[in-house]
């Protein structure tokens, strides 16, 4: 049994570590929204291309430095991880693009289920009464808080089908690779940040075209281009009778659209390392169940800086729901029987107390990182 030394050390990491991931979560979503809606960068996909460059440059640095032990991944787990990671990021941006935002908002509920199944089914886990009934408040709060309009047709039906599944599969392999091989989450993220980066960056400008109809390389990323891009606004300008210099403005437009590009990488090596560590940590259910929690504060953070046209009482009152079920949640789930696995190995110990020895293994290597 852990000492208490250590078991409070546990509960402070685990603190950390979700508020880590709420913070850069956030923070990047409001950075993308803003480079997207002001300066028109709808290129999501080759945008995460570039987030797994950051993260890959930060990574290679770290193993440099030595703060970053050697480690293996075999090349058929890593594919079949990229497969899935692309796949969700793909499967997400498609969805939205084919599906109401009510039935987007469905597709991501569903995730928590399709979770739940794949820790059934591939570890044996059997879940509690309580659990099962927490994990059904947070998807009823949720729901009620986000869900409006729903509108449905068969090739976004699809498309929502693979992101769903893929993205559960993805989650399910970061807490799996990291137990089997004993990888810490810079570890897992040096092995897997190379192959995504380059696969994003490679098929990301085709993605992006076959979903908004522009092309990335046409964007206004130099000097020229944001002349010709600005010029618009500066001709609205003078027919108002502004005064407007156009080769200073266009100039300040480029420094702010590299300036938010650099931000969002920066922020996502964050995001992207704090999913590996939470998921390490815990499960990928326990991840999507608490990890609404950022659903709802980025609708508060809406309604404080973009209005509150959209705050009602059926919202304040999902988010009141879905806040208590996550409390539950993480009380139903501590407990004794909360959430176990019930197969045990052939030599007499529990599989349960091999992950538990391999959780404390991977603590210590995110300790040294």
């Amino acid at each position: 049994m852990s000492s208490p030394s250590k078991a409070d050390k546990k509960a402070s990491l685990d603190a950390a570590s979700w508020m880590f991931n709420v913070v850069t979560s956030v923070g990047i979503i409001l950075v993308n929204k803003a480079l997207m809606a002001t300066y028109g960068f709808s290129f999501a996909t080759t945008l995460t291309g570039l987030h797994f460059a950051t993260t890959t440059l930060l990574t290679l640095v770290l193993r440099w430095l030595g703060y970053i032990q050697p480690s293996h991944l075999p090349l058929g787990d890593l594919l079949k991880f990229v497969f899935f990671a692309n796949f969700s990021i793909v499967g997400m941006n498609v969805s939205l693009m084919w599906n109401s935002v009510g039935f987007y908002q469905i597709a991501k509920l569903s995730m928590i289920p399709v979770s739940c199944f794949l820790e059934v089914v591939l570890d044996k886990v059997r879940y509690s009464r309580d659990t099962k009934l927490s994990i059904l408040v947070v998807l009823l709060g949720v729901a009620v808080c986000t869900v409006t309009d729903v509108s449905v047709n068969a090739k976004g039906f699809i498309a929502a089908l693979i992101a769903v599944w893929s993205t559960s599969l993805q989650q399910y392999y970061v807490h799996y690779l990291q137990r089997r091989y004993n990888l810490g989450s810079f570890n897992l993220l040096g092995h897997t940040a190379p192959a995504q980066a380059s696969s994003l960056l490679l098929v990301g400008p085709f993605v992006d075209y076959f979903l908004t109809s522009k092309r990335v390389d046409a964007y206004p990323f130099s000097f020229t281009s944001v002349v010709s891009f600005s010029s618009f606004i500066t001709s609205l300008a003078m027919n108002l009778g502004v005064a407007c210099n156009h080769s200073s403005s266009s100039l300040s437009i480029i420094i702010q659209i590299k300036a938010f590009i650099v931000l969002s990488c920066t922020i996502a090596v964050g995001t992207n390392l704090s999913q590996f560590i939470c998921i390490g940590r815990f499960t990928a259910v326990s991840f999507q169940v608490l990890g609404h929690m950022k659903t709802i504060l980025v609708l508060i953070l809406g309604f404080i800086f973009f209005g509150k046209d959209g705050l009602n009482l059926h919202v304040v009152f999902g988010m009141i729901i879905a806040v208590a079920g996550m409390v539950w949640y993480g009380n139903a789930s501590a407990r004794p029987g909360g959430k176990e696995r019930r197969s045990v190995s052939m030599n007499g110990g529990s599989k349960a107390q091999k992950q538990e020895d391999s959780a404390d293994a991977t603590e210590e290597a995110e300790e040294k990182v």
